[in-house]
């Protein structure tokens, strides 16, 4: 079997894609390398939703080969296109000699450069998120899809990864043909190791007060506009249920303003970020994980596929990008109309009436859904387009 050599154009290392890129170098016809083109590592990185730079407590840089690209922008970041300008790195990839090229995300000078240049010199992939949750009508959003249908036709394959990320592609000039699935996903197993988190997750509920009877709902995340947790807050207050908790956990602009808002309610909580080797913990100490979010931008929502492993219902909004694959109808949870407090409130009350043993069923269809969102699924569609 003939070994493919396959290039990898990410921005920085991610907790969520450390584990694939370790996954595919174990495959033996394939030979890998990722090209962080940001130029630093993730501690270096100030993520502006949390406000500081994040060290994730996992391994990010195991089991693969990589090189961290020389990035000369004199505004160095991942929020604007000249965030990223890298001079060597078509020389970087050329001397690599790649069979095929994986780019994440477009919408920087050097991965757009790469895009352009390697076309119709090596199978060209790509790999992104964006969906038309968003999209309004007008000239502007007109403009844009030319400008996208230009970008893409640099591209051979794509691989979207879920409902709403196909449909945004086939708006933009891709066939069926052209598509292949590879769906988003976090480390399943991790987080769905309950012997080793439940007895975290008592004493995160016992430290917060919160009896083993009560209900918690769970927001985590970026306190953030996009994600809109001040929405859930509100709808929270009008259930005024006193054996219902709220647990927020992050850190962002809105953490004022959103414990304003709880003031005086002993049963909303907050705790700050949680890294990642406490997160399955975390999402134990909850019956149900909620997830608000307005937009623009909540173009999947990966803490759902997290609380799904760890067995958990869901309430989502309809601006989620995952919602639609990912919650069943009553079977493990419920999506409501973004922005709407009734809806969500409404949301809330069901699953807060319900007992803890028909919460639990729903967090196991959670589980039993999740296990096909998965990284082998992502190396299975990876390894087979290549071939």
């Amino acid at each position: 079997m003939q070994t493919k050599r396959l290039a990898i154009v990410v921005t920085h290392p991610i907790q969520y894609h450390a584990p694939l890129f370790k996954l595919l170098s174990t495959h033996e016809s394939l030979n890998l390398k990722v090209f962080y083109t940001l130029g630093v590592s993730s501690a270096e990185v100030t993520d502006k939703g949390f406000g500081k730079a994040i060290n994730w407590d996992i391994p990010l840089l195991d089991g693969y080969a990589y090189k961290f690209l020389k990035n000369v922008s004199k505004e160095p970041g991942t929020s604007h296109f000249k965030g990223i300008v890298n001079p060597t790195i078509i020389e970087d990839i050329r001397d690599y000699q790649p069979t095929d090229i994986l780019v994440f995300g477009w919408n920087f000078d050097s991965h757009l450069k790469v895009l352009k240049y390697f076309k119709n010199k090596v199978t060209v992939y790509f790999r992104g998120d964006s969906t038309l949750l968003d999209e309004s009508k007008g000239l502007k959003v007109l403009l844009r899809r030319l400008v996208l249908k230009w970008v893409y036709r640099n591209v051979d394959k794509a691989f979207f990864v879920g409902t709403n990320n196909k449909q945004y592609f086939l708006k933009h000039g891709f066939s069926e043909r052209d598509l292949v699935f590879a769906p988003h996903a976090i480390d399943n197993e991790r987080f769905g190791n309950d012997e080793d988190n439940i007895i975290a997750a008592k004493l995160i509920r016992e430290d917060l007060g919160i009896p083993e009877i009560d209900i918690v709902f769970l927001f985590t995340g970026k306190f953030e506009y996009k994600k809109n947790p001040l929405l859930l807050i509100k709808a929270f207050k009008r259930m005024a249920k006193s054996n219902v908790h709220l647990l927020l956990v992050g850190n962002g602009k809105l953490e004022e303003e959103l414990k304003q808002e709880a003031k005086g309610w002993p049963t909303i909580h907050f705790l700050p970020f949680q890294n990642q080797s406490k997160m399955p913990a975390t999402y134990r100490a909850a019956d149900v994980l909620v997830l608000p979010s307005a937009g623009p931008g909540e173009t999947w929502g990966l803490c759902i596929n997290e609380a799904m492993a760890c067995g958990r219902p869901i309430i989502a909004s309809n601006k989620v990008g995952c919602a639609v694959d990912l919650v069943q109808g009553k079977r493990n949870g419920f999506i409501f109309d973004s922005g709407n407090i009734e809806d969500l409130t409404s949301c809330l009350t069901l699953l807060a009436s319900l007992p803890k043993e028909e919460l639990r069923r729903m967090g196991n269809a959670s589980k039993i859904i999740i296990k096909k969102w998965s990284y082998e699924q992502i190396k299975d569609a990876i390894v087979t387009t290549l071939k």
